[in-house]
């Protein structure tokens, strides 16, 4: 925001006429600015430039006292390196007037500079001389010195603070907490506060450099004024000191106060900090937000008026304010509280802000839908389910390979008060029930525990006993041995088994696209040479599809790549490219599957159910197919699902142990009964890999 933004915006004082051009005024006037540095100028130019050089620091200094924060005025460095400039030009033409008409009165440099000799001199100038001297100390070692240090330290610590900011914004749009308009607005905004402290950094350094401009030029003005004018003119000496000294003055009370009232403004700007508002607001608000403060301060001037020799009417009367403020604060907070409470209280029942038309012709990749009794869970980009979403993707990146789509989370009116819907692609994937304000305590032996009270129910996402009860009774399930969660934690479990089962339908084009553009320089060249001449980049999303959709993690994406190049020299066949890529990745695999001592428990597969399998593929080229009666198929089924159960009971999932040239087609089938059962070929097998045969079909 520009310095005529405010302007126009906070006074009304510019209007639209002419500001198409103002780019050309500003450059001419630039222009003017260097020109008064080599050329003479009469008095009344030099009267209105420090009028004008007055004008603009009376400007910055209101808008820097009203701007909500520093970053809306973020021309300011730029201004005041122009403000400076014009002030050091004005400097130069009132040192040539000074010492080139110096002698012809008071009146030489100008009415201004005379003015300023004789109102705030009062006629003399040693009065002049000691309030320039204390005006030169103020800016110089006070307000300059200290807007400096608080400049550098600025710029420090918000450039050290960037990546962590950076960060953040990556994660919520991730998250989707907000959407990429609003991170790029975020990051634009982040880069803007960086290149404002930066500059304001370096924009200080002319504010001191201007202080000590002035103080060397007062100097060379009185001592070059008293030569020229003893020398060259024949006066006096004390005719010459009393008029150079004079009009010397004057020029630098006309060119310091303006520089005290930027510096003073910039003062202000820096020390803003991350205070939202103006000025007087925060200042008044935090000072008055302290009663008990104002009361000891009202308390120690009043004690001071009654002190013998101080004049008690100026103590008094502040000590009264400071009272009478010091009553007043908690009044009006508590009043202020009270309006807000009832105007709360007023207000409907907060609401999701309703969708676009548009936005309902777009297809969300995972969106889950809550009823009205669940808003309150997603009120808030911070509330409890949204945080545990958050946290869902996170895991999802670090254990699968690739960072899920947003989760659009909503409400509608079409489902009932306490129902959530989970969706993918569009299609209802899954749905459920959970109870605001109570907990979940879910039986995980089957009816083993003692019982407790509650509403019986079915824990949605696997299907176990469970009950509804009361918070108050969570130490008591919890010392029964029942697994207690909260309503988002069943929520986010069932999106989590939900996302687990459909990781292939979620890993579109765009998003292998993405992985691929991520790998490092060294893989490129591996890309570039099999995509697109020997396969497309479809064919290695479906064989990524097909590792995500037996829960394989792609995080180790360059072995999967090398993989495929290995297998596209002799194969096209994605399967067969799949398998290929399972056998690279099969220490991985083993280590995923592998319990807690090391070991993976496996169901094997006999000989007889082996060789049927083999029997019945048929094999044209790199085309296979499976021909196995239903009849037959539907032995086989019975037999591993009574296997899968006998053991899972016994809290032992195992995976089934096959051939790799039969595995594919195994997975293919027990896919509709078992699909969490991994199936492990022989091939797969790391030479270190540590098996438990558990059983045999």
């Amino acid at each position: 925001m520009t310095l005529t933004d405010h302007v126009r915006s906070r006074f009304g004082l510019i209007g639209d006429i002419g500001l198409a051009n103002r780019d050309v005024l500003f450059a001419v006037g630039i222009l003017l600015v260097l020109a008064v540095l080599f050329l003479p100028v009469p008095s009344w130019f030099l009267d209105l430039g420090l009028a004008l050089s007055f004008s603009v620091a009376v400007l910055v200094l209101m808008v820097s006292l009203w701007i909500p924060r520093p970053l809306d005025f973020s021309s300011f460095p730029t201004v005041l390196l122009v403000v400076t400039m014009l002030r050091l030009a004005l400097n130069i033409a009132s040192t040539r007037l000074i010492l080139s008409e110096g002698h012809n009165g008071h009146a030489a440099a100008g009415h201004v500079i005379q003015g300023f000799s004789q109102f705030v001199m009062g006629g003399n100038f040693v009065i002049g001389v000691v309030i320039f001297c204390i005006l030169v100390v103020i800016n110089f070692v006070v307000i300059t010195k200290g807007a400096t240090r608080i400049a550098e330290v600025g710029a420090r610590f918000t450039l050290d603070a960037i990546p962590g900011k950076q960060m953040a914004i990556d994660a919520d749009l991730s998250a989707g907490m907000i959407d990429e308009g609003e991170a790029r607005r975020r990051r634009k905004e982040l880069e803007d506060e960086s290149t404002f402290y930066g500059a304001m950094d370096g924009a200080s350094k002319f504010v001191r450099g201007d202080a000590v401009a002035g103080l060397v030029i007062t100097v060379i003005n009185v001592l070059g004024g008293m030569a020229i004018g003893i020398a060259q003119k024949g006066m006096s000496f004390e005719h010459a000191a009393s008029i150079y000294t004079t009009l010397t003055v004057g020029d630098g009370l006309a060119t310091q106060i303006p520089a005290l009232v930027v510096s003073l403004a910039a003062g202000l700007l820096v020390t803003k900090g991350g205070n939202v508002g103006s000025a007087e607001k925060a200042v008044i608000d935090q000072l008055g937000a302290y009663p008990k403060a104002l009361l000891v301060a009202s308390g120690l001037l009043v004690a001071l008026a009654l002190t013998p020799g101080l004049p008690m009417a100026p103590f008094l009367a502040i000590g009264a304010a400071f009272a009478l403020l010091g009553w007043y604060a908690p009044r009006r907070k508590a009043r202020a509280a009270a309006l807000a409470k009832l105007e709360e209280s007023r207000k409907a029942p907060a609401a999701v802000p309703e969708e676009a038309v548009e936005d309902m012709l777009k297809v969300d990749e995972v969106k889950v839908e809550v009823g009205n009794h669940l808003v309150p869970l997603i009120l808030n980009k911070n509330g409890p389910l949204t945080t545990k979403v958050k946290t869902l993707r996170k895991r999802f990146a670090t254990e699968f390979g690739f960072v899920l789509p947003s989760v659009r989370i909503k409400d509608s009116s079409f489902l009932a008060p306490k129902s959530y819907v989970i969706s993918i692609m569009g299609v209802e994937a899954a749905k459920g029930e959970v109870r605001p304000k109570h907990l979940l305590a879910i039986d995980p032996t089957g009816g083993a525990v003692p019982d407790i009270a509650g509403d019986a129910t079915r824990e949605p996402t696997f299907g176990l006993q469970a009950k509804w009860i009361d918070p108050a009774r969570h130490e008591e399930a919890v010392a029964k041995g029942y697994t207690v969660v909260d309503p988002e934690s069943v929520i986010t479990t069932h999106l989590t088994e939900v996302i687990k089962d459909n990781l292939s339908t979620l890993l579109t084009f765009a998003a292998v696209q993405k992985l691929i553009d991520g790998l490092g320089r060294e893989y490129q060249k591996l890309i570039n040479d099999m995509v697109p001449s020997q396969i497309s980049l479809v064919v290695l999303q479906r064989v990524l599809q097909q590792l995500l959709s037996e829960r394989v993690s792609i995080r180790n994406l360059p072995a999967i790549v090398e993989a495929v190049a290995e297998a596209v020299g002799w194969t096209r066949h994605i399967t067969l490219i799949t398998e290929h890529v399972r056998m690279r990745l099969g220490q991985q695999i083993h280590q995923g599957l592998a319990g807690p001592d090391g070991f993976v428990s496996v169901i094997a597969l006999s000989p007889r159910w082996e060789q049927a399998l083999l029997d019945n593929i048929v094999v044209e080229g790199d085309d296979r197919r499976f021909v196995m009666p239903p009849s037959q198929v539907q032995e086989f089924l019975t037999a591993v699902r009574l296997k899968i159960q006998k053991h899972a009971t016994s809290q032992i999932w195992p995976a089934l142990l096959v051939g790799a040239e039969v595995r594919p087609f195994v997975r293919s089938l027990l896919e509709r009964v078992s699909p969490m059962t991994p199936v492990l070929s022989h091939a797969e097998l790391h030479r270190k890999a540590a098996l438990k045969t558990v059983d045999q079909v």
